[in-house]
């Protein structure tokens, strides 16, 4: 596996333990819907979340909220609205993001947007 391929996987495995630990239930992980895809489903009381997991393994921790393009928006919608119709899911949504850095072994830091496209 790819050395992008294996941080990816790591921030993943990171952001969920961080959803769990704040309470969250997860759903789903790594949904796909013919080429689109959602990083973590879960649930936040009865609010469906869809994450976005953005990991990083140098010094720059950047905004979670910068780190979404207006494609990637797009496509975070689209794979809900598949999500939603495939679990007949029609309540209180969210769309977040989690930015990971890794700093070393077992060190890293997690910054959390709620509801970024709002």
């Amino acid at each position: 596996m790819a050395k992008h391929n294996e941080l990816g996987k790591l921030g993943e495995e990171i952001a969920q333990e961080f959803l769990l630990g704040k309470g969250y239930t997860i759903e789903a992980v790594n949904y796909r819907h013919r080429r689109l895809e959602l990083d973590i489903v879960a649930k936040d009381g009865e609010t469906l979340v869809f994450v976005e997991v953005k990991t990083r393994s140098d010094d720059f921790l950047f905004d979670p909220e910068k780190a979404m393009t207006e494609k990637k928006e797009t496509l975070m919608r689209n794979a809900a609205v598949a999500y939603m119709r495939e679990t007949d899911y029609d309540w209180a949504i969210r769309f977040d993001v989690i930015a990971i850095v890794v700093r070393g072994e077992n060190r890293y830091e997690v910054r959390h947007g709620e509801d970024v496209f709002f």
